[in-house]
């Protein structure tokens, strides 16, 4: 059933329509940011035609073809043997291709076009799902090029989903030959009144998550959240050096603590907390309402920040901190670099 799915209410109803008149498209797109359902849509429209008692042409999620549905039983990541075939649920009309390490492989893509060409085992139609699609290589003679055919003259009884976060990666001829599904970012809303109903949390954590998410789900059920307030303590100390003390022995000594072999897996985690931070702060020097900040839970903190900090000020920092990542693209020495930032930052 769409409905227990969370967000894109716009999605469902199409979906819905799409079943009504059954004119589900055998290829179909599903391109949206990560985790907010795209793969969790794709298997329940599966599972609408898989199902033996659907209600109003939905799953029932109740029967045994329901309950094998999207019950997946995946290889080890460096057993590449098992990821050159579809991997097909407890339900043989519902397979999926992953990818193995930055690739999904050509064999995959070939056992994928053998596979559509079989008839359904038990259900009306087999349905294979690529997931992460945007893995699909494309030199020549590479899986991307081997599934156009397919997309092109589908077998009737065969739908083909691809599943993906950056449809641009992918060729045109592919897109050209699917309808494109566009998910939207989940609103934190709907994200929060989620973690309330399925999760024991309290409301101010299920506040955080939600704002944290970045429209996603998954981001906001990944979430550590004593992890995030322990490295947070770190960046607002570097905010308050920056805009309260002028300490730029601090700065650099957190530059150093942030380059600790032990720290090298949070990073990453720092630098989007601070960014996080600034635009937090920025947003009240420009007189945004509270409703609107992220780290809504220590607003006193921010609001301090703000009576020191210039608008002008805190768009730097965020121009200057993008342009560090980007650089780290061409083997950019971290510690320098950081070191670098807060300086630069620290400069009136």
């Amino acid at each position: 059933m769409f409905n227990k799915l969370i967000g894109n209410n716009h999605i469902k109803e199409t979906l819905r329509r799409m079943l009504a008149a059954d004119r589900v498209p055998h290829s179909l797109l599903f391109a949206g940011a990560e985790g907010v359902g795209k793969k969790q849509f794709a298997l329940e429209l599966a599972k609408s035609f898989v199902c033996q008692n659907p209600n109003s042409f939905e799953a029932c999620d109740i029967c045994a073809a329901c309950k094998r549905a999207d019950k997946f039983t995946f290889p080890k990541s460096d057993d590449k043997d098992a990821h050159k075939e579809v991997i097909f649920s407890e339900h043989a009309d519902i397979g999926l291709v992953i990818p193995h390490g930055k690739n999904i492989l050509v064999d995959t893509v070939r056992d994928l076009e053998r596979e559509a060409n079989f008839r359904p085992f038990e259900a009306k139609a087999r349905f294979l799902l690529i997931d992460e699609a945007e893995k699909l290589n494309t030199a020549k003679d590479n899986a991307a090029n081997a599934l156009l055919k397919t997309l092109e003259e589908p077998p009737p009884t065969s739908y083909i989903f691809l599943i993906t976060s950056r449809p641009d990666a992918l060729l045109p001829t592919i897109l050209s030959r699917c309808q494109t599904i566009r998910f939207a970012p989940i609103p934190p809303k709907e994200i929060e009144n989620y973690l309330l109903e399925t999760k024991k949390i309290s409301p101010d954590d299920a506040e955080i998550l939600a704002k944290l998410s970045a429209g996603s789900i998954r981001h906001a059920l990944s979430l550590d959240l004593d992890g995030f307030r322990e490295r947070r303590d770190v960046m607002l100390k570097v905010l308050e050096s920056l805009l309260v003390k002028q300490d730029r022995a601090t700065l650099l000594r957190t530059a150093e603590e942030m380059n600790d072999a032990k720290n090298k897996d949070s990073y990453n985690a720092s630098l989007e907390i601070l960014e996080n931070l600034i635009h937090d702060v920025w947003k009240l020097t420009l007189g945004e309402s509270e409703e609107n900040i992220v780290n809504a839970d220590i607003k006193n903190n921010l609001k301090k920040l703000a009576e020191k900090a210039e608008s002008k000020r805190l768009a730097a920092w965020l121009t200057e901190i993008e342009t560090m990542r980007k650089n780290f693209n061409v083997n950019l020495n971290k510690k320098i670099a950081t070191d670098a930032l807060f300086i630069q930052m620290a400069n009136p």
